[in-house]
């Protein structure tokens, strides 16, 4: 299972990290890939997590959550 998240506030390694980890550290995500150009992080998942976790995660890291596809 993929999600894709739009995420404002990133400009930098920093913010990758960041926002990286506060997925990762999430129960049941394997991975989350940030592009910081494109402003988005494609997170793979090994079951279905709820949006509204996956966006107060990234929010709770200091960034927003533009949109989840």
């Amino acid at each position: 299972m993929k999600k894709t998240l739009k995420v404002e506030g990133m400009s930098c390694m920093h913010c990758v990290k960041h926002v990286k980890d506060a997925l990762e550290e999430l129960e049941g995500v394997k991975n989350a890939e940030v592009d910081l150009q494109l402003k988005t992080v494609k997170v793979e998942m090994e079951k279905n997590i709820e949006d509204n976790i996956l966006k107060n995660a990234v929010e709770d890291a200091g960034y927003e959550v533009i949109e989840i596809s």
